[in-house]
């Protein structure tokens, strides 16, 4: 098992609209990831409703902090109606069928994939997305930046060119 393996699945569940199955996976998302206990104590101590409204202010209105991995790359051109199908490809090759209610490029559905196959090659190619989405959500002051600090941690470096 990879490494970043539990961090990867805690962080795709943390990631996730907050309903009943979340909240009772908190004690062990505490557990598994210390690198995502301040969320996981936030999102125990904020009631239920409060916790949904947050996450719906946050990432269902407009692209601003997407959590669909295409968007930071393709923006709203043409070739993002293509780019989830190259997820796809990549789940395909590792064995995995993806049945998702989502589309394949959902940040928490890429986080499960390299979960389970130990394959980061999707994050390290959106690293620069993850980064701006971590920035706007640090801006924004919204402890679901801690969970995008976690990830981003992990992700190698971008090689420059000299």
């Amino acid at each position: 098992m990879p490494s970043d393996a539990v961090l990867y699945q805690a962080a795709a569940l943390c990631l996730t609209y907050p309903d009943d199955d979340f909240r009772a996976r908190l004690p062990l998302l505490r557990e598994a990831a210390p690198q995502l206990r301040e969320f996981v104590d936030h999102a125990a101590v904020t009631p239920a409703p409060e916790l949904a409204a947050h996450y719906v202010q946050v990432f269902d209105f407009g692209n601003r902090h997407s959590l669909y991995l295409s968007s930071w790359q393709d923006g709203d051109t043409r070739r993002r109606g293509t780019s989830p199908a190259r997820f796809e490809d990549v789940y395909r090759a590792a064995g995995l069928e993806f049945t998702g209610e989502e589309l394949p490029d959902f940040l928490p559905s890429v986080l499960e994939f390299a979960a389970r196959t130990g394959d980061i090659d999707l994050l390290t190619e959106h690293r620069d997305g993850l980064h701006r989405l971590r920035f706007r959500l640090t801006d924004l002051g919204t402890p679901y930046a801690t969970v995008l600090d976690a990830v981003c941690a992990t992700l190698p470096t971008a090689q420059t060119d000299v």
